[in-house]
């Protein structure tokens, strides 16, 4: 049993030595800027050492315990939710978060590594060219990202639409609306649909950066309509109905009335909308009046339900 339980682990080991060194090759031979992997997946960080030496290195962290460890041993760090995504959608997430820290820049070519969580080891080498490759690399407007929206706002924001895309609440899947950013605007092209639940509450107890908001958060996210959330991260209402109308409504074939909704505010303001698909738990992000992020939850295969 031990003996079995060793040959497993060298296996994992050996696995991602192959993948770290064959990675470094196809850096080199495709001009890369960056590599980017899930720093989770690695029980040793010693090869990465004399990697990050050689090129930019980017590690992509699931949960905090993994992010805290990874930035004892290295600058360059992203955070993402302990939710499990496809290989793909680990890459576009690590890719869209290193975008919004500028850890990595539109126009840059990076070789991306992951694998899925439980098997425990990396399997997958992804390279791409960042503003070509994916529907959240194509919009011009990414480019001001970083400058438009606070990284650690747009990531609490992120992580709570990705939880509750993936836990649902109370037993049911649940959809959802967070509109970040140009808040005035927002405000101005919008209108209450209930009584706004956060009216009169000091602004330090309804931002999202805080922890203790994220349950509230999920508790309101039944309530029709959307949230509504300053730049800075304080949340100005919830229940908020999305007045301007979206003219490209056959790009948007299939998808419900959040996503016309998001997609027409984004259209006229310089906001981002993170949406949450009630039907299937898929969660879009918009800017510009267009898609830029698609991230679909893993399947578990043996079960046939979300991982």
């Amino acid at each position: 049993m031990n003996e079995g339980r060793a040959a497993a682990k060298r296996s994992s080991y050996e696995m991602n030595e192959v993948l770290l060194s064959a990675a470094s090759n196809v850096a080199a031979g495709v001009g890369a800027q960056a590599i980017l992997l899930y720093a989770d997946l690695l029980k040793d960080y010693a090869p990465l050492t004399i990697l990050s030496k050689e090129i930019n290195l980017v590690l992509v962290a699931r949960g905090e315990r993994s992010f805290e460890e990874a930035k004892r041993f290295f600058d360059k760090v992203v955070r993402v939710p302990q939710i499990d995504l496809t290989r793909m959608g680990q890459v576009k997430l690590g890719v869209m978060m290193s975008l919004s820290a500028g850890l990595v820049h539109v126009g840059d070519r990076i070789v991306c590594l992951s694998g899925i969580r439980r098997f425990g080891f990396l399997d997958s080498i992804v390279v791409l060219d960042i503003g070509k490759e994916f529907e959240v690399l194509t919009s011009a407007e990414l480019s001001d990202l970083s400058r438009e929206i606070r990284y650690d706002v747009f990531e609490a924001i992120l992580s709570l639409a990705l939880e509750l895309a993936y836990q649902g609440r109370a037993g049911k899947m649940v959809g959802a609306v967070f509109v970040l950013g140009d808040h005035e605007r927002v405000l101005q092209l919008s209108r209450q649909m209930i009584i706004n639940p956060f009216h009169g509450y000091p602004e330090e107890e309804r931002n999202v950066l805080d922890p203790m908001l994220k349950e509230t958060l999920k508790e309101f996210s039944a309530i029709d309509g959307a949230f509504i959330i300053r730049e800075d991260g304080v949340v100005l209402s919830a229940g908020r109905h999305l007045d301007a109308a979206f003219e490209g409504r056959e790009l948007l074939h299939g998808l419900g009335s959040r996503h016309l909704a998001a997609a027409g505010i984004t259209a006229v303001t310089h906001a981002l909308a993170v949406v949450v698909s009630e039907s299937t738990g898929t969660v879009r992000i918009f800017k510009g009046g267009e898609i830029i992020l698609e991230l679909e939850r893993a399947v578990d295969r043996d079960r046939g339900s979300p991982a």
